[in-house]
């Protein structure tokens, strides 16, 4: 048996993101039901200031359930294939520093492909998404220190 030792440089978070397609506030409010928790919604009026596609900017562009040691991610929006049941749950990594965020995104799109290229995002991150080269989504999101 193989051992491997590996070192992670700094702290990474690992979620689920799940998509949905138009359901995601109803899919949300019933995790909450399940799981209880706080949850945030926040729509792509309330994010990017002006309405996304449909129901005039009310889908969810980005929802957090939290309780405890549980968080799930979830939004409306699909991947550049549309809504297919299986492509519809990502890995979401936080990152708490920008050289690790660089470096992970650089070695997973080693054979891979750019669904998003890592940089400033309308919410304050440094944030990118790839698909790597088994096909797997991995959404990373690192929060831009502001020095005041």
């Amino acid at each position: 048996m193989q051992t491997y030792n590996l070192k992670c440089q700094a702290m990474i978070k690992l979620n689920p993101y799940l998509s949905f397609n138009g359901q995601c506030r109803e899919a949300m409010n019933f995790y909450k039901e399940c799981f209880g928790g706080e949850l945030t919604l926040q729509t792509f009026q309330d994010i990017m200031g002006k309405p996304g596609s449909g129901e005039g900017g009310q889908r969810i562009m980005h929802s957090m359930l939290e309780n405890e040691g549980l968080v799930l991610m979830a939004t409306d929006m699909t991947s550049p294939d549309g809504f297919l049941p299986g492509n519809d749950m990502s890995i979401a990594l936080g990152f708490d520093d920008e050289e690790s965020i660089r470096s992970c995104y650089t070695k997973l799109l080693d054979g891979g492909q750019v669904l998003d290229e890592l940089k400033e995002s309308p919410w304050g991150s440094l944030f990118g998404v790839v698909k790597d080269k088994f096909g797997k989504t991995w959404m990373m999101d690192y929060t831009i220190q502001k020095s005041s």
